[in-house]
């Protein structure tokens, strides 16, 4: 990657940031002009963990079925599985050691690709590519649905016939099987799907910023907590994941391997996950912290963004 190219990715990724924040204003201006209460926005987070992304996860396994798109999937999915796997397995125990509540620890762990990997990956390799950072969003999401419901819900146990039976997980089961069956849907079908997973990244964001309307600014701001999280999710976690890419040389096994891990890096450096945001409202934990974490790395990872794609370079 030359610097010519790192610094075009450094002006994306601010320009995908600065998107993010305006759709954030204008959630925020919503509650505070009275049109709605900052509660309404459960609404809206039941509409995109239900409606808006099975139609991202769908549509993304709609590409051309080839041996070397094949060999870069199961590349991007070992990275992704092997991230997430021994990611859980250390936060597990910092966690205790840290005194990490349920919020804190969704909100360290999960990153918020799936509002940014897809139009960053666009705008920087290609619509070709998204297909790879998809893998991990639907890695992340096996995990959502999984660890992250049942934390944040405070659930004893798994409920194996909910999980399977998610809207989410059916969805991922589907993609897959029009993947390798190389069956395409009616145009129709697919540019409904397309419209709809669109939009992914206003409809979040209207969460949060609806959210953060309903929240005392100085509070937030002064709780050093959500600062120290925020290191964790865009600093530590970042460092750690590209030192496990690095001595994994998954990216020796495909000519296309340094960008697929490049894109594996993007999906893991993002800020916290406002999907955390939405399954807090939806099974009644804090959703205002989480909103508050959200905002607060989202803020951050402006710089740190950039500056992790700065060390993928130096070190991939």
């Amino acid at each position: 990657m030359t610097g010519d190219n790192f610094m075009h990715i450094s002006i994306l990724l601010m320009e995908q940031i600065a998107e993010l924040f305006l759709m954030i204003f204008m959630g925020f201006l919503i509650v505070k002009t009275g049109l709605l209460k900052d509660d309404d926005s459960k609404v809206l987070s039941k509409i995109v963990l239900y409606l808006i992304i099975p139609c991202v996860i769908i549509n993304a396994f709609q590409v051309d079925y080839t041996m070397d798109t094949v060999k870069g999937l199961l590349i991007a999915l070992a990275a992704s599985v092997m991230i997430q796997i021994i990611l859980l397995i250390i936060l597990s125990v910092l966690g205790k050691l840290l005194h990490l509540n349920e919020v804190e620890i969704a909100s360290v762990y999960y990153s918020n690709s799936g509002n940014l990997i897809v139009p960053i990956v666009t705008f920087i390799l290609g619509q070709e590519w998204v297909l790879y950072g998809c893998v991990f969003m639907s890695v992340q999401l096996v995990f959502l649905w999984t660890h992250c419901k049942k934390i944040i819900s405070r659930e004893p146990s798994y409920d194996w016939k909910k999980i399977v039976l998610n809207i989410n997980m059916i969805s991922i089961f589907i993609g897959i099987i029009l993947f390798f069956t190389r069956i395409r849907l009616p145009e129709i079908i697919g540019n409904t799907l397309s419209a709809v997973g669109s939009m992914i990244g206003p409809a979040s964001m209207f969460v949060t910023g609806m959210l953060f309307a309903g929240m005392n600014l100085k509070q937030i701001f002064a709780n050093k907590r959500v600062y120290f999280i925020s290191f964790l999710r865009l600093i530590a976690v970042p460092l750690f994941s590209l030192v496990l890419l690095k001595f994994s040389h998954l990216a020796s096994l495909s000519a296309d391997g340094n960008q697929i891990m490049l894109i594996v890096f993007l999906a893991v450096i993002t800020p916290s996950a406002s999907t955390v945001t939405q399954m807090c409202q939806v099974y009644g934990n804090d959703s205002r912290y989480a909103s508050a974490i959200n905002v607060v790395t989202t803020l951050f990872s402006i710089i740190t963004m950039p500056l992790m794609v700065m060390l993928f370079q130096m070190i991939v």
